[in-house]
């Protein structure tokens, strides 16, 4: 077999240099892809054996120490089941694993946003924050080691 680069077309809008990333999440029973947002990336995430807990959340506002979150997504997601996020749309997600073992297969592209300031990242929150009106939560910023205490 032969790997082949595709040559993508140049579009308007979309930077020239994209960068793709793949890879494999393994986890055990009661362990998570922890909550976390993205900074100027896309994401697609698919169930390839287990099940999970999937929550997303559409990113509203940033403040300082905190991200206001609305809940979007609350559902199993079992073998073939797929879900996608980005800047725009539900940009703040979670999966626990229900048994074990689990696996999901994600695909993410980089740099969508170079004119953002924002540098492509992970933004590590807890979506048991404090509950606002209309469903809203404003979810405390957190670090990775917190973020794995908390629900790793």
């Amino acid at each position: 077999a032969r790997s082949v680069r595709p040559r993508l077309p140049k579009i308007e809008g979309v930077p020239n240099k994209l960068v793709f990333g793949h890879q494999v999440f393994a986890l055990k029973k009661g362990r998570s892809v922890v909550p976390h947002g993205h900074n100027n990336m896309a994401t697609a995430f698919m169930v390839l054996k287990g099940n999970f807990h999937g929550r997303h959340y559409d990113r509203m506002a940033d403040e300082k120490k905190h991200m206001i979150i609305k809940p979007t997504i609350d559902a199993k997601f079992g073998p073939g089941k797929t879900s996608s996020i980005s800047d725009i749309k539900d940009n703040v997600h979670w999966f626990k694993a229900e048994d074990e073992p689990a696996y999901i297969f994600n695909i993410h592209v980089f740099g969508l946003n170079p004119g953002s300031g924002n540098r492509t990242s992970r933004v590590y929150v807890d979506p048991n924050g404090e509950k606002l009106d209309d469903g809203l939560i404003r979810a405390p910023l957190i670090d990775y080691k917190r973020a794995h205490q908390l629900y790793g």
